[in-house]
């Protein structure tokens, strides 16, 4: 039987140039998207808002704000573990939006990446 013609692997006249131009431009949106991200501030609080952190979307913590009335020489414990929740709550929202982010420009590609 004589074999059809045809290209190797099934692909299309200029199929890989433009799989190429889409990985291209794909890359492109990511690093605009991953700038735009690190301008962006996330902002948490903990303990009814007496301590408040404010992290990067480099993950960065920017700022710490401690209500005075959280400040109990005799219970430190306490205020750590605000600090700790605040911080955390913050950086979990910078990756939250730093995968919704990447969900868009991949939702696509199912299995690829």
């Amino acid at each position: 039987m004589a074999k059809r013609g045809g290209f190797p692997g099934g692909m299309m006249p200029g199929g890989m140039n433009n799989l190429m131009k889409q990985a291209q431009r794909m890359q492109r949106q990511m690093e605009e998207n991953a700038k735009e991200l690190e301008t962006k501030e996330f902002t948490a609080a903990a303990g009814g808002g007496a301590v408040e952190a404010v992290v990067s979307g480099k993950k960065e913590l920017k700022s710490i704000k401690i209500s005075p009335e959280a400040v109990d020489p005799d219970d430190v414990e306490t205020l750590q573990d605000l600090v700790i929740a605040a911080v955390n709550e913050a950086m979990k929202q910078a990756d939250e939006a730093s995968s919704a982010a990447m969900g868009k420009l991949t939702g696509g590609l199912g299995g690829l990446m």
